[in-house]
């Protein structure tokens, strides 16, 4: 399996944020897939996670499935408007959206393997 199906629509990932005054924040989300090569998270009820990536793009998240496990590492936006925001509204079936979150995926780690995959 690759670390793009780990992390695809649907799976259930960890998302760690940090204040810019190095307070560490993790929230579990679900991924709502990709766009392009950017990861899609929408947030419904993250209001210190979003506030973190206003202050500190740096982000990192940590997936697991079939007992696989990676960290993948990136910068993160924050959208409330637009056409991320219009494509999260769409794919999102529970919740209200508040703003659309798109990670910019600079590292992929597989943690099994212990070894950088990009």
């Amino acid at each position: 399996m690759s670390w793009k199906e780990t992390i695809d629509y649907g799976e259930e990932l960890v998302l760690v944020t940090c204040s810019k005054d190095c307070k560490p924040n993790a929230n579990v989300v679900i991924s709502k897939g990709f766009i392009g090569n950017k990861l899609l998270i929408n947030d419904c009820q993250m209001d210190r996670t979003r506030k973190n990536i206003e202050e500190n793009a740096a982000v990192c998240v940590v997936a697991r499935k079939n007992g696989e496990y990676y960290r993948i590492k990136g910068k993160a936006s924050v959208y409330f408007e637009g056409e991320y925001f219009d494509i999260a509204k769409e794919r999102e079936t529970e919740y209200e959206l508040k703003s659309a979150i798109l990670v910019d995926i600079g590292e992929v780690f597989d943690l099994d393997k212990v070894e950088k995959v990009l």
